[in-house]
């Protein structure tokens, strides 16, 4: 009886976590506008780092704010909903429209061919399509927020750290490993291909927004 109770104190923990991590995972994993611009930058080896930083940061600070108890207060302010759907389906309109406008144009992965992307610009757009998606915050604040109240007190922020963990992990994995992808994209047809799907993306979320 003794050995079993000190299993399951040992397992529970680990267990809770590993929730957290499962969940954070199938959440962060579906494509969306936020995935598309970390792969192109990965593709480009530009601020990789810079980019995985500030993602799995923002992340973590949103799901701290969620196991916290901010869920229930962003879940109940419908006007602070909408200002964030409104500015964020702006945002990425205006993303979608350059996106387009790169694929007229389709590049290659020659550096000696452009200067890369200044830092500012890249965190400042990394940044805006973190904070001004309504979904993050419906995804990581209110509803992981509110399944890790399932777990206690104590339980919870295991649980949120198992999500923090999904987020760096997964943001890890795209931008670093986007880069296994360069030979492809040597080709400019590529490039046009991307750039149409980062369109396509950035576009449909920003009509579901709207819609």
């Amino acid at each position: 009886m003794a050995a079993t109770a000190v299993t399951v104190l040992t397992t529970a923990p680990a267990l809770t976590a590993l929730a957290g991590f499962g969940a954070g995972l199938s959440l962060i994993v579906a494509i969306g506008a936020q995935n598309a611009f970390v792969l192109r930058q990965g593709i480009r080896r530009e601020h990789v780092a810079a980019v995985v930083a500030v993602c799995a940061l923002a992340d973590a600070l949103l799901i701290a704010a969620g196991v916290a108890g901010l869920g229930a207060l962003v879940g109940g302010s419908p006007v602070a909903l909408d200002v964030v759907r409104w500015a964020g389906a702006t945002f990425l309109l205006v993303l979608a429209v350059g996106a387009l406008r790169r694929a007229r144009r389709p590049e290659h992965l020659d550096p000696a061919d452009r200067a890369p992307a200044r830092l500012g610009p890249v965190v400042l757009t990394t940044l805006g399509l973190t904070f001004l998606n309504p979904h993050v915050y419906l995804d990581t604040v209110v509803l992981l927020g509110g399944l890790s109240s399932q777990y206690g007190d104590e339980g919870r922020w295991l649980f949120g750290a198992g999500a923090v963990a999904a987020s760096v992990v997964w943001f890890t994995a795209l931008g670093f490993g986007a880069r296994r992808l360069a030979p492809l994209f040597a080709r400019p047809r590529a490039w046009q291909v991307l750039d149409l799907l980062v369109a396509v993306v950035m576009a449909a979320i920003a009509l579901s927004l709207l819609l």
